[in-house]
């Protein structure tokens, strides 16, 4: 059977968003450039079914976009929660922010516009969820500047982390940056992880 038969499959099967989820997909599409920046509905409900077991209090996204992955995360946090967001796109802030309004979630999230690192060098630690789906140049980068961030036992989540396959063949400096990243990983004595091949792929990492 062909691999994206069995993709479609498990996406039929999973269970469906909330309907503002839905909504912001399609007016992503029609009002936005990239739409491919979504998360995906797999990608999206993995992301609120990690938040659900590890009931972040603290938790950082570095690449908002639209805030559909943002909005997912929010909703398997505890009301108590904050999701602190990185985006340089002024016009996503304001696209995103009209369906954190209007989400019972909404209020556990707080962009800030600016580059992620910048942002990042003027947070304090103890976070116990990271997502990161930013430009993948500094894939390395995102990553070694949040792991002293996160509290032992909190998780790391990094997409696109086989880059459309390109980790295979590395050319663009994108390209290595990711298969930089996720050699890092798999060698740092600091954290645990498992690489998936969901989507776009997905490596989970936990910090010891």
């Amino acid at each position: 059977m062909e691999l994206n038969l069995l993709e479609n499959y498990c996406i039929e099967t999973t269970q469906a968003e909330p309907d503002l989820l839905l909504e912001l997909i399609e007016k992503t599409y029609s009002d936005m450039g990239f739409p491919n920046k979504l998360s995906g509905k797999t990608i999206g409900r993995t992301l609120k079914l990690l938040a659900s077991l590890v009931q972040p209090k603290k938790a950082l996204e570095i690449g908002m976009f639209t805030g559909y992955s943002a909005l997912s995360i929010a909703e398997g946090m505890p009301d108590n929660g904050q999701l602190t967001c990185c985006e340089t796109n002024p016009r996503a802030i304001e696209f995103a922010q009209s369906f954190f309004d209007r989400s019972p979630h909404g209020h556990k999230i707080i962009p800030i516009f600016g580059p992620a690192l910048d942002t990042i060098a003027k947070l304090e630690g103890n976070y116990d969820f990271v997502f990161i789906d930013a430009d993948k140049r500094n894939y390395l980068n995102y990553y070694e500047s949040v792991v002293p961030l996160v509290r032992p036992g909190g998780l790391i989540v990094i997409d696109n982390s086989v880059w459309q396959g390109r980790v295979l063949q590395p050319e663009e400096n994108s390209d290595h940056a990711v298969v930089a990243m996720n050699q890092r990983i798999l060698e740092d004595e600091r954290v645990e992880n498992v690489h998936l091949n969901i989507r776009d792929g997905l490596n989970l990492v936990l910090k010891k």
